[in-house]
């Protein structure tokens, strides 16, 4: 009797939203590798040629679309082109997201709605197109990307906790809704991963040195390290998981603090 392999996304269609850069390449990459067809979106779509190219050199199909997740007219466009490219959308990767760091007193109103619509609003009502079409076809797999700073907070990063800690809400929310047409609903939330939001924090190697000791593992995130748990989370073995915010963050959530010598 022939076994399927587990975790294939073989005839799977993935719509990963950011896919111009970072951590949502990396993630588009890995459901490539597992057998996926990608939907890729940008605010500038010439911005995609280059991964589109590396996708399609891997033998997958390939729909590089413009979105603007702000704009509710941006998404309702996107949603229906994403769905003509390839008559499904199988999984939803909400990856797209900014970041205003600044200390609680110099946040404007500006950089608040900038955040908050961008991680937050933008996700939901991505979620909403999209979910139409996955209540249709009675299967959907999104995930939601969110942050170690759902549950751990952190100076100068206000409205960035806000829309994350939301994220969590809305997954555990979104989960309920649409559980009965065969839809799950989960967020996958990275720890301290360089990118290039995180970058400019990466070159103080006094703030590494404190970030480092807190993490039980011993080091920052890499890339790949959420290769894995994108893969499980679009797959048919996390079929009975939903609403649950799955942390990759090599433990800093734990609260550790280095305080005694490890034993010889």
């Amino acid at each position: 009797m022939k076994t399927e392999r587990m975790f294939d996304l073989s005839g799977r269609v993935a719509l990963v939203t950011g896919a111009s850069r970072g951590l949502g390449q990396y993630l588009g990459r890995a459901l490539a590798r597992a057998g996926a067809d990608l939907i890729i979106t940008s605010r500038t779509k010439d911005s995609l040629a280059p991964f589109a190219a590396e996708i399609e050199g891997m033998g997958r199909r390939v729909a590089s679309l413009e979105l603007d997740v702000r704009d509710q007219a941006s998404i309702e466009a996107m949603g229906q082109a994403a769905h003509r490219a390839f008559g499904k959308i199988d999984i939803l990767v909400n990856n797209a997201g900014c970041n205003v760091r600044k200390r609680a007193l110099e946040v404007t109103w500006e950089d608040w709605n900038l955040v908050l619509d961008t991680n937050l609003r933008g996700a939901f009502f991505v979620s909403q197109t999209v979910a139409r079409f996955m209540i249709e076809a009675g299967y959907g797999r999104i995930i939601n990307i969110g942050s170690v700073t759902a549950v751990a907070g952190y100076a100068g990063l206000g409205p960035y906790g806000a829309s994350r800690g939301g994220m969590r809400q809305l997954t555990m929310s979104l989960a309920h809704d649409w559980g009965e047409y065969g839809i799950t609903v989960n967020c996958l939330a990275p720890g301290w991963f360089k990118t290039a939001q995180t970058a400019v924090m990466y070159a103080d190697g006094r703030w590494v040195d404190y970030l480092t000791e807190r993490i039980p593992l011993g080091r920052p995130g890499e890339p790949h390290d959420l290769d894995g748990a994108i893969v499980f989370l679009a797959s048919e073995e996390s079929r009975y998981l939903t609403g649950q915010l799955l942390l990759v963050d090599g433990g800093i959530s734990v609260g550790a603090v280095q305080a005694l010598p490890t034993r010889r």
